[in-house]
């Protein structure tokens, strides 16, 4: 089944286009990225995507459900973890967690209950009680991760989900968003060509908001008769570098 599907999906901010008639499809089950530099328009898909920016024009669908007239179901299957790291820094690392699942009308024992499951799936079980101002940068993306998950999503979006971490913490990252592959739908947007090649099953790469190739690292390699990512973005981006 497939988990989106976009059709000329556009996206115009004044005399700038975002997003310029974007056709792609993203099967369910699939760890998916979307790699580009800065300004290539992969967060403005995403914020369109979520149903937290209407597109100028064309359509997409998450799980059957239209980004035009179906917002509240997409919304009701689907949670992100923004670039910006989402917490509530007063509450404990534990009361982040219940308080999301609770917003999202899960009752108060089960979200205890899927609270303690992530806590410990996430390595933070020993932070449980702290406060989320008080975690180093690599556990605030953990825990904001961990409270985009707690309401059981079908789709996650991961915007930059390292953006700014240290090597260490960045793979240690890598480790947990490898699990949750298994579980659910995870579509991740990037500018670190390693975490695309490491994580994903296929790799959309995108610039100037147009999709320039998408596929397996294989199917890339074959198309451009190039062996590394980082020569194959080259040559589909008129040889612009990432950083």
């Amino acid at each position: 089944m497939e988990a989106i599907k976009i059709e000329k999906l556009t996206k115009d901010f004044k005399s700038r286009r975002a997003v310029n008639e974007l056709d792609l499809e993203i099967r369910e089950g699939e760890c998916f990225a979307l790699l580009g530099q800065n300004g290539a328009g992969k967060t403005t898909t995403i914020k369109l995507l979520c149903c937290l920016l209407p597109p100028t024009s064309g359509e997409a669908f998450v799980f059957g459900k239209s980004i035009l007239h179906e917002a509240d179901g997409i919304k009701s299957i689907i949670n992100v973890s923004p670039q910006e790291t989402a917490i509530a820094p007063k509450l404990s690392v534990r009361e982040n967690l219940e308080l999301i699942a609770e917003l999202y009308g899960v009752e108060r024992s089960e979200a205890r209950r899927r609270a303690a499951e992530l806590l410990e799936k996430f390595g933070l079980i020993d932070r449980a009680k702290d406060r989320a101002k008080s975690l180093s940068g690599g556990l605030q993306r953990r825990l904001s991760i961990a409270m985009a998950i707690i309401t059981e999503p079908k789709l996650l979006f991961l915007d930059e989900p390292t953006l700014g971490l240290d090597v260490r913490a960045r793979r240690e990252l890598w480790s947990l968003v490898a699990q949750l592959k298994s579980e659910m739908t995870v579509i991740l947007t990037t500018h670190y060509m390693e975490e695309a090649e490491a994580l994903c099953d296929r790799i959309a790469i995108m610039h100037e908001g147009v999709l320039r190739a998408v596929g397996t690292m294989d199917e890339l390699k074959e198309r451009t008769g190039m062996d590394n990512l980082e020569d194959i973005f080259l040559s589909l981006t008129g040889g612009e570098d990432l950083i």
